[in-house]
């Protein structure tokens, strides 16, 4: 039995050692991680730095890039360092701390997908009265939603790490809080209790908000022009696929985390996992950079202005 407090590193034992290719692991992860801040920075300046994308859904994009970037800043630099190390493991306090981005991480971008959802509802839905109910206020009101709630539910969650631990060795390439659990002597049916229901909470008032504006959308958009459905199509389409996406990769981590899954390979279980923190920062910038119109021009513009 070890007292976590004096706990001072964990053991990752989910690493495949390969030695002839780690200098191929470390380089395509420092690619990744240096195009998902070349992109997801590129467009938070686009949009800060335009007056015509001064608007609520590019308001909320930018929320949602940001978030982009403190996902992926809780895990590549530590891959990067592992990748590269003999022996891996992590000080009991980086380990916490990145649990703490892990779990909030995934809470913030559920909160920022479903307050997307509500925006393109009332765009949609209400287009003469867009402006007056999406006020700056309400903007800041519910952005701000979507990053205190899930930061003060993990800080509550944090105080409940188990105290005495077993052993201290995480059968995965990062950290997260159900590894931790996993590894406590002690009673944890309180912790596994309240993240079993802060999760679902989460997830469920989240989903729930997205599929009441998709029905209201859809509705919308059988009843209404040509130019409604081309509109919707435009502007739902990355957001629809963006919570398709993180749907599918938060699945697999919570049954990966509260499942045996020991049945699947090692390797897909591992690039599984890590496709929960790095698809979203991947995929949304080029989605919405792509297939939003204005961001698109907007960047163009700005690329041919460097350029010349």
């Amino acid at each position: 039995m070890i007292n976590s407090s004096q706990v001072s590193f964990f053991f990752m034992t989910a690493y495949i050692d390969s030695t002839a290719l780690t200098y191929l692991y470390f380089v395509v992860i420092l690619l990744l991680y240096v195009f998902i801040i070349f992109s997801n920075v590129l467009l938070i300046v686009v949009i800060c730095v335009n007056s015509s994308l001064h608007e609520p859904m590019y308001m909320f994009l930018c929320s949602l890039f940001v978030n982009e970037l403190y996902g992926s800043s809780g895990l590549f630099p530590f891959l990067l360092v592992q990748i590269l190390s003999d022996v891996h493991i992590i000080s009991a306090p980086l380990c916490l701390l990145q649990v703490f981005v892990v779990h909030s991480y995934g809470a913030v971008e559920f909160l920022n997908l479903a307050v997307m959802s509500y925006d393109r509802y009332l765009a949609i839905c209400y287009p003469l009265q867009y402006n007056t109910r999406m006020t700056p206020k309400k903007i800041a009101v519910l952005i701000a939603l979507a990053w205190l709630y899930p930061f003060v539910a993990m800080s509550f969650m944090m105080s409940l790490v188990p105290v005495k631990l077993c052993r201290n060795q995480i059968n995965k390439v990062y950290c997260d809080m159900h590894s931790l659990v996993k590894l406590a002597c002690t009673e944890t049916a309180l912790t596994n209790i309240y993240g079993l229901t802060a999760t679902f909470s989460t997830i469920f008032i989240s989903l729930l908000l997205i599929l009441y504006t998709y029905i209201k959308i859809l509705v919308v958009c059988f009843s209404g022009s040509k130019q409604t459905r081309q509109k919707a199509l435009n502007t739902c389409t990355p957001h629809l696929a963006s919570i398709l996406n993180f749907s599918f990769a938060g699945s697999f981590e919570i049954s990966q985390s509260r499942f045996n899954m020991s049945f699947l390979p090692n390797v897909l279980r591992i690039f599984l996992s890590l496709y929960f923190l790095t698809a979203q920062p991947l995929f949304n910038p080029l989605m919405y950079g792509l297939k939003m119109s204005k961001i698109r021009n907007v960047c163009k513009n700005l690329l041919l202005n460097v350029k010349y």
